[in-house]
Parts: structure tokens; sequence; C-alpha cells
């Protein structure tokens, strides 16, 4: 890790790694220690009191954010020619069908999202070994298959994220840049944590939100007082 400068070092030092903030707290403190010299990502973590390991405790659910993510998402649209002129006034990047399917197979996944239609769901369910590990699969779900693909690449494009649990019980959503205002980045992060809530599974015993954290790509985690945010 670089060295850090007097100016980062006082910031750090300004933070309680073991208290909790509330929500609008801790976006501040985000912000204030992080010493990234470019627009970093900010990152929720959300810990549940759920065993993945269930499939009647899957946790994976779509949200709008308010702010969008701040990210440039790539989409690659795999849709009939006759769907093609849609995608592309949507703004998709890329948009075909059997020449991406080839790319693909041969390694390319140079993209963030893809979006795809019912009716080639066939074709591009081969390629699920390359695109399942990288997160990259569309599904119905998270509005990724769907024969409205220009309203799905603006819903993308616009801020829409899916999300789900991992083996370890916890949701990993990015909710923004350091750039943003404290005000958007907690918008953003109340919005993924009341989406969470309405997810909980009915065979969840106990506590169902555990902590939530909220870090930057070159800060520590801040913990977040959950009651501070309304409707958990």
């Amino acid at each position: 890790m670089a060295k850090l400068t007097k100016k980062q070092k006082e910031a750090l030092a300004k933070y309680d790694p073991q208290k909790e903030y509330t929500l609008q707290e801790a976006t501040n403190v985000v912000k204030e220690i992080n010493y990234a010299k470019f627009d970093a990502s900010v990152d929720l973590d959300v810990r549940l009191g759920i065993d993945p390991r269930k499939s009647d405790q899957m946790v994976r659910g779509v949200v709008a954010l308010p702010h969008g993510t701040g990210k440039k998402v790539r989409v690659l649209v795999l849709c009939s020619p006759d769907k093609e002129a849609e995608a592309i006034a949507a703004g998709a990047e890329f948009v075909g069908l059997d020449d991406y399917i080839t790319k693909i197979s041969g390694g390319w996944t140079d993209i963030d999202v893809i979006i795809t239609m019912p009716t080639v769901m066939a074709k591009v369910g081969k390629l699920g070994k390359i695109l399942g590990p990288r997160g990259l699969m569309p599904n119905p779900k998270s509005g990724t298959v769907t024969m409205e693909v220009g309203k799905a690449v603006t819903e993308v494009k616009q801020g829409k994220i899916d999300f789900k649990v991992d083996k370890t019980g916890i949701v990993h959503a990015g909710v923004g840049k350091v750039s943003f205002s404290s005000q958007q980045l907690e918008e953003n992060i109340k919005e993924v944590l009341l989406t969470i809530a309405k997810l909980k599974p009915s065979s969840a015993k106990g506590t169902y939100i555990k902590s939530v954290n909220i870090s930057s790509t070159m800060s520590p985690g801040v913990k977040v007082d959950k009651a501070s945010v309304g409707g958990l």
C-alpha cells in the first residue's frame, strides 16, 4: 500500500472503526477518509442472518438507484434483427446475436450487462459456463430477459442494479462514487437497504439484517447503525 500523506493520516484519525455511525454520518466519513486520487466507487456490504445454502433463503433483487451508480455501464443486447434498432436507439454499446455468441465463446466478456430476449435464450443459455461465474448471465428476475429490450437498456443505464446474497450471507452492491454528495449516497443506500428488507425470506429466523458497512475502493469499512435507517 502507498505511504499515507499527512492529510490522509489526519482523515483516518477522525474515524473510529469500532463505532456505528448514522447513515448520514457514515456517508460523510467515507467521503472524508477516501484517499484515492481517482473518483472511487462506494460499496455497500450487508450481512444477513440467513443460510444461503437453502434455496428458500436465497435473497436476490433488483433496485433502481435514485442517483445511478456513477459508472458508465457497457451493455450488450443479444437479440433478433428486428429488435436491433430499438436496442441501439436506447444506447446499447453492442447489439447483435450470433457474432457476439461466437465472440463470448472465445472468451470475450468486456461488458457490464447483457440483455436478451426469451426467444433467443436457448442460444444464450449455452454460454452459462462463461457468463455465470462473471455475473453476466441474463435473468428474467433481474429484467435482463425481456421483449422490451430498449426499456431494459434505458433502465440499466439510469442506475438499475441487481444483487444477490453470496455464499457467506453477504449482499455486496455498488451504490455510487465518492464524488456524489452525502445525500445522494444516503438516498441510494437507503433504497438498497429497504429493498433487501422487503425480500426477507419467510423461513429466515432471528435477526435478518445483521450488519451494514460502507466503504470506498481505497477506504476501510465504516459501520452503519441500521436503526438510523427508517423502515428496516
